[in-house]
């Protein structure tokens, strides 16, 4: 008697388990056809959706969530986040103090602000190799944060933006090599990128200039050449790997570009020219305006930062802004990214403000957030959209955002794959 009890418990558990989720929206927005939808029931099943109905459906009453005030959107996809660490005054310090340990736990607080943010989906652009093992926590349940695709360690130069020895002693500088991230030929080149692909990393992400934050004189200069490149982004494309490259300056880009890298982050020095060349390769840019900005603010602070990186955030942060309008005016391509990390995590949804600020409809932010940046991940099938059998990625927020771009700094609502995170 007791086992059949115990059997009938377990089959009402697995059915309660089986229940399709009812969201009754008040609108929900078409990114693709930029319409807004009115009194629709998005059926979640399991981690997809089943089905977008007319009205509120009452089939699932005791299963329903109500967002009939919100408006309901796909969850969003940001392409360049730092989800190990954030800006601080301690934080280049913090290079001689951490261990690996602290940084991971470190890092699941600002995955869960990412989330929480309405952020879905996120590429890592460069850490420790952390972000590897945060992604598999993530995708294991461990963990609460976005789905993460990651490039592990940066790749760059000796003395470039991504050597993790600059600005430290003499005697601690040693000679990082392919394994460390730092390459110098084009056979080093091929074995940092299978060093990545074996360390477990999604995406391959390159230096092709100096950088405003790093410990470096420099932060536009070009530092790798053409065939260092070319070696690069052949070898990732063997296996199978979307490349990124950070840029500031003009002729790093355009090496970068002519070699074949997909996506150039930041562009800030992009010259008309480089902007025909990437709408010629269609190289999309990642524009990090809010990096930009929380970079000029920090340089404003007396001791924030150390005096070399001062100098070039004062320099080049205020530029982005102005760069990413006449870029998006000329026609280049466009992928939603902010570099958080740089500036706060949580604070994504700023990037929509400052992008419609600089001239780009709200509407053309939001696709870039979504089915831009699906397709760059290759998952334009199942990401980016609200549609049947695609992945429950879903978020919403308190108002038109067609009409209030500043609604997208608050997501009231969050689910990634069919489990709600924020109500």
């Amino acid at each position: 008697m007791k086992n059949l009890f115990l059997f009938f418990i377990t089959l009402l558990c697995i059915s309660l388990s089986a229940q399709d989720t009812y969201l009754h929206c008040g609108s929900v927005l078409d990114v693709a056809s930029g319409k807004m939808l009115k009194e629709k029931t998005i059926i979640v099943s399991g981690n997809t959706i089943k089905a977008i109905e007319n009205g509120y459906s009452d089939a699932g009453e005791n299963n329903a969530i109500d967002l009939k005030s919100k408006t309901v959107l796909p969850g969003f996809i940001d392409m360049h986040v730092h989800i190990e660490g954030e800006s601080s005054p301690a934080r280049y310090l913090e290079r001689f103090t951490k261990n690996d340990v602290d940084v991971a736990f470190q890092s699941t607080v600002y995955a869960k602000k990412t989330l929480m943010a309405g952020f879905t989906t996120v590429r890592d652009l460069g850490g420790s190799g952390v972000n590897i093992a945060l992604r598999n926590a993530i995708n294991k349940g461990i963990v609460i944060g976005p789905r993460i695709f990651t490039a592990g360690k940066a790749i760059g130069t000796t003395g470039g933006h991504a050597d993790p020895t600059n600005g430290m002693r003499k005697e601690w500088m040693g000679d990082p090599g392919p394994k460390e991230g730092v390459v110098n030929s084009p056979e080093d080149a091929r074995k940092a990128v299978r060093q990545r692909y074996k360390d477990g990393a999604d995406v391959i992400k390159i230096t092709a200039t100096g950088g405003v934050m790093s410990v470096a004189k420099n932060g536009q200069n070009p530092q790798f050449m053409v065939d260092e490149l070319e070696a690069i982004v052949e070898t990732a494309k063997d296996y199978g790997m979307l490349t990124a490259a950070h840029a500031h300056g003009d002729e790093g880009m355009r090496r970068a570009i002519k070699a074949g890298i997909k996506t150039i982050e930041h562009g800030t020095l992009m010259k008309e020219p480089t902007m025909d060349l990437m709408i010629k390769h269609n190289a999309y840019l990642v524009p990090t305006i809010s990096a930009g900005k929380a970079a000029a603010k920090m340089a404003d602070i007396p001791g924030y930062l150390p005096p070399i990186v001062a100098k070039k955030a004062k320099e080049i942060g205020p530029v982005s802004e102005k760069n990413f309008k006449r870029a998006y005016e000329k026609g280049v391509p466009i992928a939603f990214g902010t570099d958080a990390g740089v500036s706060p995590h949580g604070d994504n949804g700023k990037e929509f403000t400052y992008m419609h600020e600089a001239g780009m409809p709200i509407i053309d932010a939001l696709r870039s957030a979504t089915i831009t940046n699906a397709e760059l991940l290759g998952m334009a099938n199942e990401l980016g959209q609200l549609k049947e059998g695609f992945i429950a990625d879903i978020m919403a927020v308190e108002n038109n955002p067609l009409d209030d771009v500043k609604t997208l700094e608050n997501a009231v609502f969050v689910m990634k794959e069919g489990k709600v995170y924020k109500q």
